[in-house]
């Protein structure tokens, strides 16, 4: 009997994975946002800044909806609410179709669809993570990958519908496939179980307690992953907004040329989701955040000071990039590694808005300081400040572990960082 439960829990745990793989392919749609800056100011004699604005506001509503997805979970549970959140995000998709003025469209698809989105999107990984708490980084990197691989084949979908229905339909087209698709996938998934057992007793890596928010907020590491994140997205997000600007102006690009910068950023960064979450499994997350920050600095210091070509330009891009996808992959295993499974929505909900304030802190220094250049060393700095941390930082509670092993040399240490 004990057998055919073990075999019915692994049908069961593909079945998940597929049916989130489905909901964060849905979801990541909405990183194609910027194909449809130019035709809406275009359609509308709106400023491209102000339609582009948009976008900010869509990832600031998607974190935000965070802290509050686990709540509603608790309440309705992962299918009901992912359900929910994809026909909000569908339908907030479809009336975007009939939108005429700028604050309308900032509703629509700025608080709406980034609302829904992040309800679903923190739901369905940290749900997803609970059925594999033996490979968290594996996991998250197949959902979180997903989520990219969904931004990437859109691109060529919704580029599609814009040509050749216009910008308003090819709102209209998108919210009903999404629908369907977040809609399908939540069939197909079931809500984890999490006893205490099954989530302490898994790894070493491991948090030895399940931290409610109250308790991990009372822990200093919160505060340094909360940086390290805001760091990594604040990067990420900026240069993906505005890479082919980039591309444009400071490596003296066409137009043409610099937007294949675009498909490289999609397909590196869902390459660093995939590769650098298994990594963290086998070498520790902290080394795998580490090199990242390092490498993304590096890469930021070149595009400021060193004179660029066409190969300079796309390699710069590519690792910050794949940086960017490695890194907020990672976190969710971060957390849970630190604070525990059980209230991972919830815990990770909290750290994760860096993801929204780092969105806008780029776009924010750019205007500031009028251009690139100084939001560039901003970024540097700050990067090497996360990379000092993520050397340093290890699980609360693990402190005292690791001093009395580095006694007995002799015993294995698998430390989460």
């Amino acid at each position: 009997m004990s057998m055919h439960q073990a075999t019915q829990r692994q049908v069961n745990r593909w079945m998940i994975v597929l049916g989130t793989i489905i909901i964060q392919m849905g979801l990541g749609t909405i990183y194609t946002w910027s194909l449809f800056n130019q035709p809406l100011a275009d359609k509308f004699g709106w400023e491209l800044s102000s339609v582009s604005i948009t976008f900010s506001i869509t990832s600031f509503a998607l974190a935000f909806a965070t802290l509050f997805a686990g709540k509603i979970q608790d309440r309705i549970g992962i299918r009901n609410l992912t359900m929910i959140s994809g026909a909000v995000l569908g339908a907030g998709l479809i009336a975007s179709s009939q939108v005429s003025s700028l604050w309308m469209l900032y509703l629509l698809a700025g608080v709406v669809v980034g609302f829904a989105d992040g309800t679903a999107y923190i739901t369905s990984l940290s749900n997803l993570m609970k059925w594999f708490p033996e490979r968290k980084g594996l996991i998250a990197g197949v959902s979180v990958g997903a989520f990219g691989t969904g931004s990437l084949l859109f691109k060529y979908i919704n580029g599609h519908f814009i040509n050749t229905l216009g910008v308003s339909q090819a709102f209209l087209v998108w919210g009903l496939i999404v629908m369907v698709m977040v809609i399908v996938g939540s069939f197909l998934i079931k809500e984890a179980v999490m006893t205490e057992t099954s989530s302490n007793a898994n790894t070493q890596s491991q948090s030895q307690r399940n931290y409610t928010v109250k308790e991990m907020l009372r822990t200093k590491e919160a505060y340094m992953l909360f940086v390290i994140l805001f760091t990594a997205c604040m990067s990420g997000l900026y240069l993906i907004g505005i890479v082919k600007d980039i591309g444009v102006q400071l490596a003296g690009l066409d137009v043409s040329t610099a937007a294949n910068a675009v498909a490289m950023v999609a397909i590196f960064n869902t390459a660093g989701r995939i590769i650098l979450g298994a990594l963290s499994d086998k070498v520790g997350r902290m080394k795998v955040v580490a090199g990242a920050l390092l490498a993304t600095a590096l890469s930021v210091v070149t595009l400021s000071f060193v004179p660029l070509n066409v190969g300079l330009f796309f390699i710069c891009v590519g690792v910050i990039a794949f940086c960017f996808g490695g890194n907020i992959t990672v976190f969710p295993a971060i957390v849970a590694d630190y604070f525990g499974l059980k209230n991972q929505s919830k815990n990770y909900g909290i750290i994760y808005q860096g993801f929204g304030l780092g969105a806008l802190a780029g776009s924010f220094l750019s205007v500031l300081f009028g251009g690139f250049q100084v939001t560039f060393n901003v970024i540097a700095v700050l990067c090497m400040i996360s990379f000092l941390i993520a050397i340093f930082i290890t699980a609360p509670g693990q402190r005292n572990e690791s001093n009395k092993k580095q006694e007995s040399v002799l015993k294995p240490h698998y430390n989460a960082g």
